[in-house]
């Protein structure tokens, strides 16, 4: 019997390949060149890529074999994951190859702000002497803010500890004990801007995040502030960064990535006081190898049948069938509700009715908490790190089960308490031939709306001309509303509006809503 076929289609480490060993045929191809993939992909029992190989559902529709995408790398971006997981080929990548190298050149950028060492080396290098014009400051005793203390950001506070800094960090999602084992204090994003003479940015991108740190942010923080974002770009306004170090607002930047990539023309590129570099995050010799042998062990691991910890889509393995189309359901509900509340989660209770819960339903535990953490983190999420992931944040979880189900087949609720008590729930069920999922329930409202992968949650006082302020604002923004649905606990009480739309709001659109509205919450959650 032949070995199973396994197609390199980028350039990789060496190590990659002594990491898969002797029982593969390896193939090698272009990757970026479709036809070449298409006609190489035809066989291939793995495929192991990088950023350049586009597989969407076009190139996965040649493969007539494949049982695993391997990404040496974090992001995602360039494999469909859902073509991949309808035709059952299983999605690996490498969450933890690039945390080092990102938290490393997250420091390195930040002693280059601090000790002006970009614009010295160009003026020497030019033959120009000036010790006096690059005079810069120490880290000893400054205060330096970590916005978003994940995994990366827990590595630059390791890091820094040892330049005898004062650490505080903002991270609506990590208990302060959490951060306490760090010697880091958490604190307000408002006290974090104030206190700061370094601020080091690392979280992922979301509606929410874009952005954060823009105009009103940067009126906040001292003139003498360092600003460091090696994390995803956007989330640090570069025209209110250039703006406000234009009128010394603020001291110096150092930046890695940018709103639109790749980027070679920047009003940042024009500051002295700016060091730039072009997404070097993962641009480490290690990085690219610790990539290389952790989805080759995923590609071994995979194609002889064993558990593969990287995996971020589920193959299914001895779940019930009944129990599968569950799966989306309660990852959904754990996504919309984690959308809903504002601090740090410490308890996810799961709830099913119905017929299906005669069959083993431990694994729905596991996929609200891969909904709820896919909201909350940087890394991918997978049916296997989610309970690592949770446990790493104190979060605890919980099931129950009941046969009864007096209005649908089957309910799955998904409810979340945080460490301040908020309380939030969404509860959902599947109709039709194909599985339509539907959300019945937020907290104490009954709904009835199909989910889709915009959709914003909005409470205020019920009363009249509501829904047309929203309509208005919406449609003067040019968001299309595909379907709207109103709750209310009674006539003059609280109401709550669930919206799906055709496209993202921006938080600039769903703020005016909400303060033309007086609104108790207005959220948006992202399926897609």
């Amino acid at each position: 019997m032949s070995n199973p076929i396994v197609l390199i289609a980028e350039e990789l480490s060496p190590a990659t390949v002594k990491a898969l060993g002797p029982d593969f045929e390896i193939r090698n191809c272009d990757g970026a060149n479709r036809e070449e993939l298409f006609r190489s992909i035809v066989d291939a029992d793995a495929i192991l890529v990088r950023s350049a190989t586009k597989l969407d559902s076009e190139a996965l529709s040649h493969a007539k074999k494949l049982r695993i995408i391997a990404r040496a790398g974090v992001g995602l971006d360039n494999v469909d994951v859902a073509a991949a997981t309808t035709q059952g080929i299983m999605v690996v990548n490498a969450p933890t190859s690039n945390i080092t190298s990102a938290a490393e050149l997250a420091v390195s950028l930040l002693l280059a702000s601090a000790r002006n060492i970009v614009p010295a080396n160009i003026a020497l290098k030019k033959g120009e002497w000036k010790r006096s014009k690059f005079t810069g400051i120490e880290l000893s005793e400054k205060t330096i803010g970590i916005v978003g203390f994940g995994r990366i950001g827990v590595l630059v506070a390791q890091r820094l500890a040892g330049f005898g800094v004062h650490l505080i960090a903002y991270d609506p999602f990590v208990q302060p004990a959490k951060a306490a084992t760090h010697n880091v204090k958490m604190v307000s994003l408002d006290e974090l801007l104030e206190q700061s003479d370094f601020i080091t940015v690392h979280l992922p991108k979301t509606p929410e995040t874009a952005g954060l740190i823009g105009e009103e942010a940067l009126k906040k923080v001292k003139p003498t502030v360092r600003i460091i974002n090696a994390s995803r770009g956007g989330i640090v306004n570069e025209q209110a960064l250039f703006t406000a170090l234009k009128e010394g607002r603020v001291a110096g930047a150092g930046i890695d990535v940018y709103d639109s990539e790749p980027c070679t023309d920047s009003p940042l590129f024009t500051l002295d006081q700016v060091v730039s570099t072009p997404h070097l995050g993962a641009s480490t010799d290690e990085a690219q190898e610790k990539a290389g042998i952790a989805v080759a062990k995923s590609v071994r691991l995979a194609l002889s049948g064993e558990l593969v910890p990287d995996a971020v889509n589920v193959s299914g393995g001895a779940i019930a069938k009944p129990v599968r189309p569950l799966l989306p359901l309660v990852e959904n509900m754990g996504r919309i509700a984690a959308g809903l509340v504002a601090g740090a989660i410490n308890r996810v209770h799961v709830e099913v009715s119905g017929e299906v819960v005669e069959n083993e339903l431990k694994i729905l535990e596991i996929s609200a908490m891969k909904g709820i953490l896919t909201q909350l983190v940087h890394e991918p999420v997978s049916y296997v790190n989610a309970p690592l992931l949770a446990k790493d944040r104190g979060i605890e979880t919980s099931l129950h089960t009941t046969l009864e189900s007096p209005n649908f087949k089957v309910v799955a609720k998904v409810e979340l308490t945080t460490n301040t008590g908020e309380v939030a729930s969404a509860s959902g069920t599947i109709t039709g031939p194909n599985s339509t999922i539907k959300l019945v329930g937020i907290d104490k409202y009954e709904l009835d709306v199909a989910i889709s992968d915009q959709m914003a949650f909005i409470q205020y006082e019920d009363r009249p001309g509501m829904i047309g302020i929203i309509g208005g604002i919406l449609g003067k923004s040019e968001i299309n509303i595909a379907n709207l649905q109103l709750a209310r606990e009674t006539k003059g009480g609280n109401a709550l509006v669930v919206l799906t739309l055709d496209s993202e709001i921006p938080q600039s659109v769903l703020s005016e809503i909400a303060n033309a509205l007086d609104a108790k919450f207005a959220k948006t959650v992202n399926l897609s």
